[in-house]
């Protein structure tokens, strides 16, 4: 959800120059040309999954659709192109009425994707579609990187909980965006106030080392925190010694204490120390979470450990080793003639160089076996077969320039966990492999 979804007042700039400049001057050639008024169809897919990975996860949908309804020219945007001369002054005339008109399809948030997914496919004008590529595509890559290492991490933690804690690893505002996207992507909450006040993520957060360190002792630490948010806390155990501290904070909190956290240290030999330990001082109740520069394999390696959750920070919000999809925002139809009754024509780059595109508006659908595991994503431009019309994966977002499709942030995480579900398990290994099912083509 956003912050209009939560009652919460929210001022939002335009986004009209999250674009590259070729954008504009494609434009204005565009337009003087007479060929911006041209019907097109444009498609967002990636060529190639990340290195060793075997599916993606599509994020940041809600985002773009922000994006799109907030993609305007007032006066002073307008006025930055004029006196820097980035457009000609037809061209500045033009934009100040803008406002997408045409049609977004698109996978729906959560959703699985393989290379050459059509994971969003945008229609209109080619004047008012190209303007859309660079946020669309920044919005994205960035935050379906995120899901999919959230995604793998989540696989990794199984019934554990996840808490996103990067906030201070990244950009203040690609945090945000960085625990949405962790958010669809399986994760449970976030320490991050932002991301919470904007879309209603679940937030916690208790102490740093620098509290225990502001206090005489360890104890004096423990009991200030334990008096202002009650046994029910978590209390940072690894500042001086784990063993004496673990002592302390049930001596101070008693055997009702929430949790301890540990950030330091060989964890798995820790957390059975730390269990042991507590189990042996009658706080079997309390809880164990760790952090520490934690991956996806780092957490898988914990399976054994008695561990109840886990926070994880600069790997998250870093894509655990791909901070980008690669997907591109390609041109694969467009009319001969602004007419609105023109056909369509397949267009797509054909030169050489290993960025070979496949024209046509397409369909999508994702075939399974006879126990519902997917076994091919499908993609065409002709007739959907009937086996697979009730397996289309592209859902109407926006018609005629209006959004269509606002929805929860729980429903696009839900979706992904079932999605996930869905795939073969092999999916879920954390060894390098091939996307996990074939993409198949229909022509």
């Amino acid at each position: 959800m956003n912050t209009a979804d939560l009652g919460l007042p929210v001022s939002v700039p335009s986004t009209a120059l999250f674009t590259d400049q070729y954008e504009f001057t494609m434009l204005q050639a565009a337009l003087k040309a007479g060929t911006a008024d041209r019907r097109s169809v444009f498609e967002v897919f990636t060529r190639r999954l990340p290195e060793g990975r075997r599916y993606g996860v599509v994020a940041g949908t809600g985002r773009v659709l922000d994006a799109v309804e907030n993609f305007r020219f007032d006066d002073d945007v307008l006025g930055f192109l004029r006196d820097h001369g980035i457009v000609d002054e037809p061209t500045i005339q033009w934009l100040a009425d803008y406002r997408f008109g045409g049609d977004i399809h698109g996978y729906p948030e959560g959703e699985v994707y393989f290379p050459g997914s059509p994971i969003m496919r945008v229609e209109g004008s080619f004047a008012e579609c190209v303007l859309l590529e660079t946020v669309i595509l920044s919005v994205l890559n960035h935050d379906s990187a995120i899901a999919a290492a959230a995604s793998r991490m989540s696989a990794a933690a199984a019934d554990r909980r996840l808490i996103e804690m990067g906030a201070r690893r990244t950009h203040e505002l690609a945090a945000v965006a960085s625990a949405r996207a962790a958010y669809v992507g399986g994760f449970h909450s976030t320490s991050d106030l932002a991301a919470g006040f904007r879309y209603g993520i679940p937030t916690v957060g208790t102490s740093a080392h620098a509290f225990t360190l502001l206090h005489d002792t360890e104890r004096d630490a423990f009991r200030a925190q334990v008096d202002s948010l009650g046994r029910g806390t978590t209390l940072l155990v690894d500042t001086y010694d784990v063993s004496e501290a673990v002592v302390a904070a049930v001596e101070i909190a008693g055997t009702g204490l929430g949790a301890v956290r540990i950030d330091s240290g060989d964890l798995l030999m820790v957390a059975h120390r730390v269990r042991r330990q507590l189990d042996d001082l009658g706080a079997r109740d309390t809880k164990i979470v760790v952090t520490s520069d934690l991956d996806e394999y780092a957490i898988a390696s914990l399976a054994a450990a008695p561990v109840d959750a886990y926070g994880v920070g600069t790997q998250l919000v870093t894509g655990s080793g791909h901070p980008t999809c690669s997907m591109v925002y390609k041109l694969v139809a467009r009319a001969g003639s602004a007419d609105p009754g023109a056909p369509l024509v397949p267009v797509a780059k054909r030169s050489a160089g290993g960025k070979l595109s496949i024209g046509g508006r397409k369909w999508a659908a994702r075939r399974r076996d006879e126990n519902g595991v997917a076994e091919a994503e499908v993609l065409g431009t002709g007739p959907v077969p009937e086996p697979l019309v009730d397996r289309q994966l592209l859902t109407e977002l926006v018609k005629g320039g209006e959004v269509v499709a606002r929805e929860p942030l729980d429903t696009a995480r839900e979706r992904h966990i079932a999605a996930r579900a869905a795939l073969p398990v092999s999916a879920t290994q954390l060894s390098r492999g091939e996307p996990v099912i074939p993409t198949e083509y229909l022509m």
